[in-house]
């Protein structure tokens, strides 16, 4: 087993795991951004959200949910960061689905997710709209 998150998933490698279920694992992130940054790792390997099976997406996010407010009490912040990087071009280096939950405090220095794209000419919406509804019915 290569996949450094199967390996935690499967206690090879040791984490300091915060909860797991049936379904999913949660731990801290050994290169934290912030103190109390969990990753939540679904159990079945998949490289992407869209590889995943509706129940292990519905397991994942579970503990997601679970875990959110726990972690940002635990460390006083005001409140939380949910993300997914979703492929390479993301910026995803584990190809092992895994939310990232970080704590964040008002004037932390880190932006919204808004503040990760550059403004600029888009589609117009109704197409891209028709195209998104176009590849769901493919």
């Amino acid at each position: 087993m290569s996949c450094i998150f199967c390996r935690v998933v499967g206690g090879e490698i040791p984490a300091e795991i915060v909860a797991a279920d049936a379904g999913a694992v949660a731990f801290l992130d050994v290169h934290p951004l912030a103190d109390g940054h969990v990753l939540v790792v679904p159990r079945a390997h998949a490289a992407t959200l869209e590889a995943m099976s509706s129940a292990d997406v519905a397991a994942l996010f579970t503990l997601v949910a679970r875990v959110a407010g726990p972690a940002r009490q635990a460390v006083g912040a005001a409140g939380t960061t949910i993300g997914i990087n979703n492929g390479p071009a993301t910026g995803q280096t584990v190809p092992h689905v895994h939310v990232h939950i970080v704590p964040r405090w008002p004037d932390d220095g880190a932006g919204s997710v808004h503040s990760l794209f550059r403004a600029g000419p888009r589609r117009p919406i109704g197409e891209v709209g028709a195209a998104i509804r176009t590849a769901l019915s493919g």
